[in-house]
C-alpha cells in the first residue's frame, strides 16, 4: 500500500496543499446558508488561459529567485505552526508547478510567453505564502486520478483518498449500466470519475446545495464531454432526486464530517479558505452521514450499493455500527474500508 499523504491534520482530513505527486496535464440550517461568503467571480483556470502575455527570461528568472527566497524565509515558521503547514521542499515544488502552468512549453529564446503577467505571478505567490491560500486555488485546478479538475474558492478541493470511491464503484457487478448518485458533489470529481466508466445506459446524478459547486461541477462535466452521463442537480442531498427514488444502483458521498469544534484547528489552507459548508459535520461530525444512512434506505433499489467517506477510524466504526444496528433490516454486508494511509476512511454496504 502506497502512502501518498505526508501527514494528517488534527481531524484526519488531509490537506489539499500537500500532495506528494502531481500528474500531467439532511439540509443544513438556514443559518449555515446565510453565513456563506459572497460568491467569487468566475475565473478561467491558469492552465486554460491563452498565452497572452510575455516577459524577458531574465525577469522570469528574477521572479523565481524572489519567490524561492520568500518561501525559504517563511517555511520554518509555517512548518512549525500548530496547524502543521507545508515545508520548504513542498513550497519549492509548488513554485515549479506555478511557473509550469503559467508558461509555454518549452521555454525558448530570451522572451517567454505567459498566461498571466509577471505582476500577477508575484501577487499569487504572496497570497500563497502570506495568506496560506491553497495552491489549487492559485492555479484553479487539482490533479485527481487521471483528471485535471477545475476548482476555485467556495468549492472543496478533492483529496487523493476520495479517489477510492470511484474504484469501489468500478468493483460493483453491472455498475456500468446503473443509475448512480454522488451526494454533495463539490467540484464533481467523483461524478466525473464514475461517469467516464459508465456504459450506454449508465448515469450519475450529482447533487449539491452550493451554487458555486454546481457551477464548477457543470464546468468539469462539460470539459470532459460527459453531459449525457452526468447530470448536476442543485439542492440539498436527496431533495433533487425524488424522480429516481428507489431506482438507484448505487450512492456515494464525501459529505461534511469534521466536528464543528475541530474546524478552528484545521490547517490554515483548509480552515481559512475552504468552504465551511463542505467541512462542518455538526457537533460530532456525523449530522450528514446519519442523514445519508436514513435517505439511502429509500433511495437505493434492492441490491443497491453505498459508500460514504468519513473522518476516519472511530467515526467510520460508529457509522458502520449505527447502520448495522438501526438499519439492519435494510442493509447488509456493512463494513469499513481503509484509505491509502491505512485509516478506516469509508463505510460501504448493500441494500437488502
Amino acid at each position: 500500500m502506497i502512502l501518498r499523504l505526508p501527514f494528517a491534520i488534527r481531524s484526519a482530513l488531509p490537506s489539499p496543499s500537500l500532495p506528494l505527486h502531481r500528474r500531467p496535464i439532511r439540509s443544513p440550517p438556514a443559518s449555515a446558508l446565510s453565513s456563506l461568503p459572497p460568491r467569487p467571480r468566475q475565473e478561467i483556470p491558469l492552465f486554460l488561459r491563452p498565452l497572452a502575455h510575455s516577459a524577458a527570461r531574465s525577469d522570469l528568472d528574477a521572479f523565481r529567485r524572489w519567490a524561492k527566497s520568500l518561501a525559504l524565509t517563511a517555511a520554518p515558521g509555517i512548518a512549525a505552526a500548530a496547524d502543521g503547514g507545508p515545508d520548504a521542499d513542498h513550497l519549492i515544488r509548488e513554485l515549479s508547478w506555478l511557473v509550469q502552468d503559467a508558461t509555454s512549453e518549452p521555454e525558448v529564446g530570451d522572451e517567454v510567453r505567459l498566461r498571466v503577467g509577471l505582476e500577477e505571478l508575484y501577487r499569487l505567490w504572496r497570497e500563497r505564502i502570506e495568506k496560506r491560500r491553497p495552491f489549487q486555488y492559485l492555479v484553479g485546478c487539482e490533479h485527481w486520478r487521471d483528471l485535471v479538475l477545475v476548482v476555485r474558492e467556495g468549492v472543496l478541493i478533492p483529496r487523493p483518498e476520495t479517489e477510492l470511491l470511484v474504484d469501489m464503484v468500478a468493483e460493483v457487478e453491472g455498475f456500468q449500466e446503473g443509475l448512480w448518485a454522488d451526494m454533495g458533489t463539490g467540484s464533481g470529481a467523483i461524478a466525473v470519475g464514475i461517469g467516464r466508466l459508465l456504459g450506454v445506459r449508465g448515469k450519475v446524478f450529482a447533487t449539491d446545495l452550493s451554487p458555486d459547486a454546481v457551477e464548477v461541477a457543470r464546468f468539469n462535466v462539460e470539459r470532459y464531454g460527459l453531459k449525457d452521463k452526468v447530470e448536476i442537480r442543485e439542492g440539498p442531498w436527496f431533495e433533487p432526486l425524488q424522480d429516481v427514488k428507489g431506482k438507484l444502483a448505487g450512492l456515494v458521498s464525501n459529505p461534511p464530517y469534521i466536528p464543528s469544534s475541530h474546524i478552528s484547528g484545521l490547517q490554515a489552507e483548509v480552515g481559512w479558505h475552504e468552504p465551511r459548508l463542505a467541512l462542518d459535520g455538526g457537533k460530532d461530525g456525523t449530522d450528514y452521514l446519519l442523514h445519508l444512512c436514513e435517505g439511502s434506505a429509500s433511495a437505493l433499489k434492492p441490491g443497491g450499493f453505498f459508500a460514504f467517506e468519513t473522518n476516519g477510524d472511530k467515526q467510520s466504526e460508529f457509522i458502520a455500527d449505527f447502520i448495522s444496528t438501526m438499519w439492519g433490516n435494510f442493509f447488509e454486508n456493512v463494513e469499513t474500508v481503509l484509505d491509502f494511509a491505512g485509516i478506516k476512511r469509508f463505510v460501504t454496504g448493500v441494500r437488502r
